[in-house]
């Protein structure tokens, strides 16, 4: 048994490190530039503050470390981008190992995560929905440490209040699993009754504060702009049928996504029959922080007729792996792992491939763009009249995000052009829609 648990544990990080190779490898061959929002990211990480015009400051805060790091280095942040999928896939390996107290179904239950696109094809772009994913995970694996634990640890609190306060700095729907998990240890305390409240709980909540005070500051200073933004984004309308439609197109959505992992639980039972025990302490965990999540965003499309776009769903699925295998693991057929592998394999190989054509054959994508190239003309122009280096950009995100990234002296993103920062430079240019100069 210690033989096959290491044998487990062995292929689960050859599967890891070749998620990881892979997904830093193929776009930094088949991308020209990076992608908008890792483009976007750097810019704002160029100025970092802690809030910008669309979202709050975790997915430029990261970026911006690889960058003192690696410099203008495209794979550093395919490979930023793909290590926070696999620290994602270590902690689900984390919980499943303890929920289905079997390694090899632990092992399927990650593996099986490759069959949504979500965790490969999108994930070459660095974005809030990436950024989100690590934390996700850890604050379900330091929730299910306190939910499966007889005592309460400080420690487990403050790691919990931590990863939910950066989880939300990376994007305001993680909100969804912080009251998922806040419902459920309520159900537990007041309704069913099957454990006492503890004081240490306010660890989390003072941490979590504590944390996002100048993230709220900043809100305050700058007339909630995140909150308009994302509120712009779901597509508010006054339509009455917005409050029928969006939801449901919404949970089609998300079943189309959802097909190819049903695929491959498909291969891996001999026939889908659920069980539930409504007594279960683990499959009411797993209900959770999967049905939970989805059933409150759900409602909320329904309440305010909202669109919920498909990508942001991109954390929500997680712990699918673990919740679909927990269920149906009584029906799982060894003999058909075989079957389950190939079709693994199948969709494993087939994501690179597919993201290796469209990058090549398309032309007229963003990943096209000749950063490189118009970084150097713009140098060129610029030490023609002036000795010294560039040290601000103002214009839209991508142009002159390009040109903060790609430019050596990495000149810092000013935001839109504007007469104040002009008037305040001692030398500048312009060229097009983009201005660049010197205090």
């Amino acid at each position: 048994m210690i033989s096959l648990n290491r044998n487990i544990n062995n292929i689960f990080f050859i599967f890891v490190l070749s998620h990881l190779l892979i997904w830093t490898v193929v776009p930094t061959i088949t991308n020209k530039n990076l992608p908008l929002d890792v483009i976007e990211a750097l810019a704002w990480g160029s100025n970092l503050d802690w809030g910008f015009n669309k979202h709050p400051p975790g997915s430029a805060f990261f970026p911006e470390i690889f960058f003192q790091i690696f410099g203008a280095q495209d794979w550093a942040y395919y490979f930023l981008s793909s290590l926070f999928v696999v620290i994602s896939f270590y902690f689900v390996f984390k919980v499943a190992d303890e929920i289905l107290s079997s390694k090899l179904l632990s092992l399927f239950s990650v593996l099986i995560l490759e069959a949504i696109y979500f965790y490969n094809f999108t994930t070459p772009e660095f974005n809030v929905n990436v950024c989100q994913l690590p934390f996700w995970s850890l604050v379900v694996y330091f929730s299910w440490k306190i939910y499966s634990s007889k005592e309460i640890k400080l420690s487990d609190c403050f790691f919990i209040g931590l990863f939910s306060a950066t989880g939300f700095l990376s994007k305001y729907l993680f909100v969804y699993l912080l009251a998922s998990i806040f419902l459920f240890f309520m159900y537990l305390i007041l309704i069913k009754k099957d454990r006492k409240f503890d004081f240490k709980y306010f660890i989390i909540l003072e941490v979590f504060v504590i944390l996002l005070i100048p993230h709220f500051i900043w809100l305050y200073g700058n007339d909630f702009i995140t909150i308009l933004y994302g509120l712009k984004r779901t597509g508010l309308e006054p339509s009455l049928i917005n409050h029928f439609e969006q939801p449901i197109l919404f949970l089609f959505k998300q079943l189309g996504t959802l097909l190819p992992f049903f695929f491959l639980i498909w291969l891996l039972v001999k026939k889908i029959k659920f069980k539930f025990n409504v007594k279960d302490k683990k499959l009411l965990f797993l209900l959770a922080i999967n049905l939970l999540p989805i059933f409150l965003i759900f409602i909320t499309s329904a309440i305010m007729g909202s669109k919920i776009r498909t990508m942001w769903m991109t954390p929500f699925y997680l712990y699918f792996g673990v919740l679909f295998i927990y269920i149906l693991k009584s029906q799982i057929n060894i003999k058909r792992t075989n079957s389950f592998l190939y079709g693994f394999l199948f969709l494993f190989f087939l994501s690179p491939i597919i993201y290796s054509y469209v990058s090549i054959s398309q032309t007229d994508k963003r990943t096209d763009y000749s950063g490189k190239e118009i970084a150097s003309k713009v140098q060129l122009i610029w030490s023609k009249d002036f000795n010294g280096e560039i040290q601000f950009v103002t214009g839209d995100e991508w142009k002159a995000g390009n040109l903060s990234y790609h430019l050596k002296s990495r000149p810092v993103w000013e935001g839109s052009t504007n007469s104040k920062i002009l008037k305040n430079a001692s030398q500048f240019i312009c060229v097009e829609d983009v201005c660049l100069g010197r205090y």
